[in-house]
């Protein structure tokens, strides 16, 4: 975490009044939620960490908020609460909890059947969708974006015949192990975070900088990457935009030494119906998508350009008999293939991202102004339905600069303040999305929210 010349100010930040804020804040949170309190307590007997998901608790609460009910935009918790949720299940219910659409459908493939491990005409319908909207031939489907990733890998290693994997530094890509490499003091370095791993991953990942041509092209001149794995916009380390005309060197740097490109479009696809290679004209060897693509259902897609699946399918051929070790016997099951068929026809168009992407320019456009008028040394940055202020002045370039400006006390306090006001941003970092259910007033009370909770700890309140 940074921190400022003077040793009261964090970030531009008083922080002897967000210390107290933060005592505030806690006592408030705990007196509101007493259900939320003992379900969490009950939950410690049986569950680890208290939740089913250790991520859960990685929220800035003193203990973890219950869910009671979710639709559209709202989330009611067990305390009667309704939030106004800009999380969206970290991009799970991008198009809103429990769309109609998406609800209607499941019901109907869960009275007819859910798994088989057998093909349907969901599926042939899904696959023609993806291949119209994204541009690439064939694909296969996973239950989440982590094995999407991990299966991508390898099939592209197999049909390589290269070992080695290059990431960008503060990536994140799921769960998949092969990408917990950063970059330390220029060093690629074996996350120590990373629990329970056994062989040197730096043996077969390359790590670089986003935004850095220059290192890639030395890295891929080697001649030993199977491929390039990459946001088309860094989004969990805190958002960093490609700077112009990077994307486009990319593709051809990757086409010279035969490296295969891959864009994890799980989160960029807010920017529209074709995430943001279709809105910039992208053109991948191949592709991930995940949270979003089943309307909140867990379910994932990857999909491969025509000379990639031919080199995919030659190699499973050329492979000896026995099971392949990519797939799982629910990926592309009958409830997912539903839900990724409504919301493929109904929710991920031009219509639907039309007055998400307006709504996002509201919010973005709003906490610049609020920034401002606190005198903050803050950015803010937009990709599409998506938003997120940092503590820097201006937006980071890679990874590095990214994690720099990260403080998970200044975040915890904000967003802790936040929910006791009746919002709900994303606990990871400082993001905030757009579905088709949050209305421009819904912009105006986070808005107004933040702007109360600048002013009770900005070092210089606004006039």
């Amino acid at each position: 975490m940074s921190l400022s010349t003077s040793p009261e100010l964090r970030h531009g930040i008083h922080w002897a009044r967000a210390q107290a804020l933060l005592q505030q804040e806690v006592a408030a949170f705990t007196a509101r939620n007493p259900r939320s309190r003992a379900l969490s307590e009950r939950a410690q007997a049986h569950l680890l960490f208290g939740v089913p998901l250790h991520w859960m608790t990685d929220w800035g609460t003193p203990f973890a908020l219950q869910v009671a009910q979710a639709h559209g935009a709202r989330l009611l918790d067990v305390d009667g609460h309704t939030l106004l949720d800009f999380c969206l299940g970290d991009t799970g219910a991008m198009f809103g909890h429990s769309p109609p659409v998406v609800a209607q459908a499941l019901a109907r493939q869960a009275a007819q059947g859910m798994t088989a491990m057998l093909a349907s005409e969901d599926a042939a319908v899904v696959g023609e969708l993806l291949s119209a909207r994204f541009g690439l031939s064939h694909w296969q489907f996973a239950m989440t974006a982590t094995d999407a990733n991990r299966y991508v890998l390898r099939w592209l290693r197999a049909a390589s015949g290269r070992t080695k994997l290059l990431v960008f530094n503060g990536c994140y890509h799921g769960t998949i192990e092969d990408v917990f490499v950063d970059l330390v003091n220029g060093v690629p370095t074996q996350r120590d975070s990373l629990l329970g791993q056994v062989h040197d991953l730096t043996e077969h990942t390359v790590v670089v900088e986003f935004n850095d041509l220059a290192a890639l092209e030395a890295a891929l001149a080697q001649g030993d990457v199977a491929c390039v794995l990459a946001e088309p916009a860094m989004t969990n380390i805190g958002m960093v935009l490609p700077e112009p005309g990077f994307w486009e060197a990319v593709q051809v740097i990757t086409r010279k030494y035969g490296t295969a490109l891959v864009l994890d479009e799980t989160h960029t696809i807010s920017c529209g119906p074709g995430g943001y290679s279709g809105a910039h004209g992208l053109q991948p060897d191949a592709m991930v998508l995940g949270k979003p693509l089943g309307g909140g259902l867990p379910c994932a897609a990857y999909g491969f350009s025509d000379e990639w699946a031919a080199r995919v399918v030659q190699a499973k051929r050329d492979a000896p008999p026995g099971h392949s070790g990519i797939g799982t016997t629910l990926s592309g099951n009958l409830l997912a293939m539903a839900a990724m068929r409504a919301t493929l026809e109904s929710l991920m168009t031009p219509e639907v991202f039309a007055p998400m992407l307006a709504t996002a320019t509201l919010l973005a456009d709003g906490l610049r102004q609020c920034i401002a008028r606190h005198r903050l040394p803050w950015c803010v940055t937009q990709l599409g339905a998506r938003t997120e202020f940092q503590f820097r002045a201006v937006p980071p370039r890679n990874g590095s600069e990214a994690g720099a400006a990260l403080d998970s006390e200044l975040e915890h306090l904000i967003h802790l303040a936040l929910l006791n006001r009746g919002v709900m941003i994303t606990p990871f970092h400082n993001m905030m999305l757009i579905c088709p259910d949050t209305r421009p007033d819904d912009v105006q009370t986070l808005l107004a929210a933040f702007d109360e909770v600048l002013g009770l700890i900005s070092a210089d309140p606004a006039p």
